[in-house]
C-alpha cells in the first residue's frame, strides 16, 4: 500500500487494528468523502463569518418543503428501543469494562471528546472494543482490583462517537495527506466490528453498528455521513440501514437544521441529543463578535430552564417525536464523592431535578458521566416511562418555537464576574494540563470535564491554536466583583449586561488585540 502511510509511532495492538485489509477500506472512504468534507468545512467558515458580521440565523427558505412534508424515520433496532439511561465515557480498558458493568441501557464509547487523541489512545480504544465484543476486556489492575464483565445480556448497547468533521488524523496518510478523523474512527470501528455485531442477532444489546455524529453544523453534513453509511455497507456487503445514527444538536446553526438532518439521515437516523454545553460554545463562535445582547454571564449562573435553552430543547422533543425519531437529553457531569456524604447529597438532589425535568419535558432518556448517576437517572424517566420504553407514543406538542426565542440570550438571567474569569481560567489550566498527558476526560472539582466542555473556556485562555484564536471585540467588558450577581431581567436587552451598583471596585478589561485578551464575558463552559 504505498500510497497509505503510518505515520504514528508502534503501539500496542497495531498489528491487529491497522491490518493491509483495514487500512485499505479506510483509506477508500477517505479517498472518496475526503474533498466533500473539506468544502462542506469551507462552507462552515463561509457561513460563520455571515452570522458574526450580520448578527442573524433563521430557518432555511430552501428546505421549508421538507420541514412542512408529513415523512419519519426508519424504526429503531430492539437494541435502540430503550435509551433511558445512557452513560458517556473513554475508550481505555479500565473505562470501557466500568461503562459495560454500569447498568445503562446505552454506552456511548467516546472517540472524541472524552479521549485526548494520542495515536495510542485512539488505536488501544478500538482494540477494547473489539475484546469487550469477544470477552476478552477482564482484566486485573496492579492494585490487584479485578474488572469483569457481566454477561452479555446485561450489557449496554455500544454507540459510538467519532471525532468530528472538522478533526484530522495526522498519524496516518492517504496520497500524502492527512486522514479525515471522523472516518478513521467510524472506519476501523465499522471494518472491525459490523459483522461481528450483526452475527450476535436482533435481541441481543450490541447487533449492530452504531454511532453518535458530534458537531454537525449542517443538513449537508448529515447528508455526507448518510453517503458514508451507505457506501461502507456496500463494501462489506451489509443490508442498507443496519447502521444507525444519534446526531448531537450541539451547534446554534444545526438546531435551525434539525428536520433537515433526520430527514437526510432518515433511513439511519436514531435520534438527536441535546449537547447543551457544546451549544453555548457554538452559540459564543458564532456571535462572538454581533454586539451586547449576544453577551452571555457565567457559565455555571446558565441553567436549562434559561429562555434560549428551554426553546432548543422544546424544538429537540417536538421534532424527534413528530418523526419518529429518539430525544436524548444532556450531561449530568456531577462526579459523586463516596467522601464526602452531605455535598452528595445536595448535587445528587440537583441532578433528580435536572433528569425529572427531562422526563417531564418528553425526553426518551438522558446522558450521565459517572455510574453512580444511572440510578438517579433511571428513576426519574421510570417515573414517566413505567414499563414503556421510551415517549415518541405522546402527543406531539403544537407550539411554534421561533428564530427570536432560539437566539434569545439576553434573556439569560446572571451576570459576568471575576469569579466565573478565575473559574474559567482554572479549569482551562488544569484540563488542558491533564489532555496534554493523554487524559481526555477529568473530574475538576466536582465536574466531569472533557474537551468541548472547556471549550468557553478558550474565550478566556488562548489555547494557541491558530484557527481558534478569537477576534476582536467592538465593545468592552465589565466584571463584578466576586460574590456579585446581576439579573439580565433588570436591563434592556440592548444595553451591557454589567453588574449591580456596589461600593466596591469593578474590573475593566478593554478589547485589546485578541492574541491577547478576549472578553470574559465568554465563560460559558
Amino acid at each position: 500500500m504505498p500510497d497509505i502511510e503510518v505515520t504514528g509511532a508502534h503501539v500496542e495492538e497495531s498489528e491487529r487494528i491497522l491490518t493491509p485489509q483495514a487500512l485499505d477500506f479506510v483509506a477508500g472512504l477517505q479517498r472518496r468523502f475526503g474533498a466533500w468534507r473539506e468544502e462542506l468545512l469551507a462552507a462552515r467558515t463561509a457561513r460563520r463569518e455571515e452570522i458574526s458580521r450580520t448578527g442573524r440565523l433563521d430557518f432555511l427558505p430552501e428546505t421549508a418543503e421538507i420541514r412542512a412534508a408529513e415523512w419519519k424515520v426508519a424504526e429503531p433496532p430492539a437494541a435502540l428501543l430503550d435509551r433511558r439511561v445512557e452513560i458517556t465515557g473513554p475508550t481505555d480498558r479500565k473505562m470501557t469494562v466500568n461503562a459495560l458493568n454500569s447498568g445503562a441501557q446505552v454506552w456511548l464509547a467516546d472517540f472524541e471528546d472524552a479521549t485526548a487523541p494520542t495515536w495510542s489512545n485512539l488505536v488501544q480504544g478500538q482494540a477494547n472494543l473489539i475484546d469487550a465484543f469477544e470477552r476478552r476486556i477482564d482484566f486485573t489492575s496492579p492494585e490487584g482490583k479485578e474488572y469483569r464483565l457481566r454477561p452479555d445480556a446485561e450489557l449496554p448497547t455500544v454507540v459510538v462517537r467519532p471525532r468530528g468533521w472538522h478533526l484530522e488524523e495526522r498519524h496516518l496518510l492517504v496520497d500524502g495527506k492527512p486522514f479525515a478523523g471522523a472516518l478513521f474512527d467510524f472506519g476501523l470501528y465499522f471494518f472491525h466490528n459490523a459483522r461481528r455485531l450483526i452475527a450476535r442477532g436482533a435481541q441481543d444489546p450490541n447487533s449492530g453498528p452504531y454511532f453518535y455524529l458530534p458537531k454537525t453544523e449542517s443538513h449537508l453534513e448529515a447528508r455526507l455521513w448518510n453517503e458514508v453509511f451507505v457506501h461502507a455497507q456496500e463494501a462489506l456487503d451489509i443490508e442498507r440501514g443496519t447502521v444507525r445514527a444519534t446526531v448531537l444538536i450541539e451547534t446554534i446553526t444545526a438546531v435551525f437544521e434539525m428536520e433537515e438532518i433526520l430527514y437526510e439521515l432518515r433511513e439511519h437516523a436514531a435520534g438527536l441529543n441535546a449537547g447543551r454545553w457544546d451549544y453555548l460554545f457554538s452559540a459564543i463562535k458564532n456571535f462572538r463578535d454581533a454586539g451586547e445582547r449576544f453577551i452571555l454571564p457565567d457559565r455555571d449562573t446558565i441553567t436549562m430552564t434559561s429562555p434560549l435553552m428551554r426553546a432548543y430543547t422544546r424544538l429537540l422533543v417536538r421534532t424527534c417525536h413528530r418523526r419518529g425519531a429518539h430525544a436524548i437529553a444532556g450531561m449530568a457531569a456531577f462526579i459523586p464523592s463516596r467522601r464526602d456524604p452531605a455535598g452528595n447529597e445536595a448535587a445528587l438532589a440537583k441532578v433528580a431535578a435536572d433528569k425529572n425535568r427531562e422526563a417531564g419535558d418528553g425526553f426518551d432518556g438522558s446522558w450521565v458521566a459517572h455510574p453512580d448517576l444511572v440510578p438517579v437517572c433511571r428513576a426519574a424517566f421510570d417515573a414517566v416511562l413505567g414499563d414503556g420504553p421510551n415517549q415518541k407514543g405522546r402527543p406531539v406538542e403544537s407550539v411554534v418555537i421561533t428564530a427570536e426565542q432560539l437566539l434569545d440570550v439576553a434573556g439569560t438571567e446572571g451576570a459576568c464576574t471575576e469569579r466565573g474569569l478565575h473559574s474559567a481560567i482554572a479549569v482551562g489550566l488544569r484540563y488542558i494540563e491533564a489532555w496534554l498527558r493523554g487524559h481526555g476526560a477529568v473530574g475538576i472539582g466536582r465536574l466531569r470535564v472533557r474537551r468541548r466542555p472547556l471549550a468557553a473556556g478558550r474565550c478566556a485562555v488562548r489555547t494557541g491554536r491558530p484557527r481558534q484564536r478569537l477576534r476582536r471585540l467592538p465593545h468592552r467588558a465589565r466584571l463584578c466583583p466576586a460574590g456579585l450577581t446581576g439579573r439580565s431581567r433588570d436591563r434592556p436587552a440592548t444595553a451591557p449586561r454589567s453588574c449591580p451598583t456596589s461600593p466596591g471596585p469593578t474590573t475593566t478589561l478593554s478589547s485589546q488585540r485578541t492574541s491577547e485578551r478576549r472578553s470574559p464575558w465568554h465563560t460559558c463552559s
